[in-house]
């Protein structure tokens, strides 16, 4: 499947990265240049009303940060959902469908009624040109398509598994894919 803004990445067993053991990511951007994206399931314990109190009543329980990826981790992305694509909110870049990046920076009156749903990512994934591609060949990532709903889930504990069991074919037989199957 091609590497697209909207779409999933989901771990395989084989990557060991700490940064990524079975994660999601979602890809917001994906050029030339490289691909950027964020982890859906890793919630932190830092409440969004402690350090973005502004955004506390706008963002998706759990309120809370994500850790959305190693990099840039003092800095802070938002995903939404907006309630009508044909009528977006000022501080609203598209990314696939109704989903979406918001500017933190956007007075938050401004996007208020107009979102079904938002949440908050400390940090992001980022890849270089190529890099990523490299990595889907190698076998350390599942490239599926997402839901809306996969961003804004309330408990993201089980997300991974869900998302490989709804997938065609044989990719649904992974969710219970060991690392070395030979030691199964």
């Amino acid at each position: 499947m091609q590497l697209a803004s909207g779409m999933l990445l989901v771990a395989t067993p084989e990557l060991q990265d700490p940064n990524f053991v079975d994660t999601v990511v979602l890809l917001l951007d994906v050029n030339h240049d490289g691909a950027l994206g964020v982890v859906l399931n890793r919630p932190t314990q830092v409440l969004v009303a402690d350090v973005l109190e502004p955004w506390r009543d706008v963002v998706a329980e759990p309120e809370v940060l994500f850790r959305g990826g190693p990099v840039g981790t003092d800095g802070a992305l938002a995903v939404a959902e907006v309630r009508d694509p044909q009528d977006t909110p000022v501080g609203w870049r598209p990314v696939a469908g109704r989903i979406g990046m918001v500017d933190l920076d956007t007075p938050t009156e401004l996007v208020n009624g107009s979102l079904t749903a938002m949440r908050v990512f400390a940090g992001y994934a980022g890849w270089g040109a190529d890099q990523l591609a490299s990595e889907v060949e190698e076998g350390s990532w599942y490239v599926v398509s997402g839901q809306a709903g996969d961003a804004f889930r309330g408990d993201t504990s089980g997300l991974r598994r869900d998302v490989i069991r709804r997938q065609p074919g044989m990719l649904a037989w992974h969710v219970n894919r060991p690392v070395d199957p030979d030691m199964n």
